[in-house]
């Protein structure tokens, strides 16, 4: 773990300087003497796919920024099966309910290998009172994470299994032409679809060329044929 000074984080003098996440992490509005007003280090990190950032009920001491990768919140249910809440991407804040909670709602488990920056949850409080940017800030995030909410619900749980699957690719792209893949049983705890409803489907667009697996280990889409099935 790299732990760097906040002033280095968001000014850009450590690893930062040619962040391409700099303009839209949650700090970003904050001036020069904003810094006095921070007294903890920021820590970065990576953690590799199959790592997790914290359990359920863990005491919720910080907020994170998803620098690259990708996140998955679950809920574990008492017959030991999960039910994924969310997926976080590259720029993403996850963590935002120790805001107004002492604990975390999820476990947040790595898909994919990823980077991130914590953030001491005391020092966002405190400037989300006294900044009216970075408090801004934070109802945007708010929203955006009831956007994707709505969103889940209406596109992930809707229509048929073929349309799931789709705009569930559709949503995973990492550009405008390349898409990431899941386990089945990610895929399927998202989207209710059992292992072998998910193979099946994604085998068909496979055959049919709709994904095809590159050299870097992810996926060419072809979007206009996965946005054709997402409508139905």
């Amino acid at each position: 773990m790299k732990t760097i000074t906040t002033i280095q984080a968001w000014q850009g003098e450590a690893d930062c300087q040619a962040c391409t996440i700099r303009d839209t992490v949650l700090f970003a509005g904050l001036g020069d003497e904003d810094f006095s007003l921070i007294h903890q280090p920021i820590d970065q990190f990576a953690v590799p796919a199959g790592g997790t950032l914290y359990h359920h009920n863990d005491p919720g001491r910080y907020l994170y920024t998803v620098r690259r990768g990708l996140v998955k919140l679950v809920n574990y249910l008492p017959d030991g099966s999960q039910r994924i809440v969310r997926l976080a991407h590259a720029t993403d804040v996850i963590g935002l309910e120790v805001m107004v909670d002492d604990l975390y709602k999820h476990d947040a488990v790595v898909l994919q290998d990823a980077e991130f920056c914590r953030l001491p949850v005391e020092v966002v409080k405190r400037l989300s009172i006294e900044n009216p940017v970075v408090h801004q800030e934070m109802m945007k995030r708010w929203q955006d994470a009831l956007n994707k909410a709505n969103g889940w619900l209406i596109d992930l749980s809707t229509g048929s299994a073929r349309q799931r699957i789709a705009r569930l690719l559709l949503m995973m792209g990492s550009d405008e032409v390349r898409c990431e893949l899941m386990s089945r049983e990610d895929m399927g705890s998202m989207l209710g679809l059992t292992m072998e409803t998910v193979s099946r489907i994604i085998a068909e667009f496979k055959r049919k060329e709709l994904i095809k697996k590159n050299d870097n280990g992810c996926y060419d889409c072809k979007l206009d044929g996965l946005e054709e099935i997402a409508r139905g």
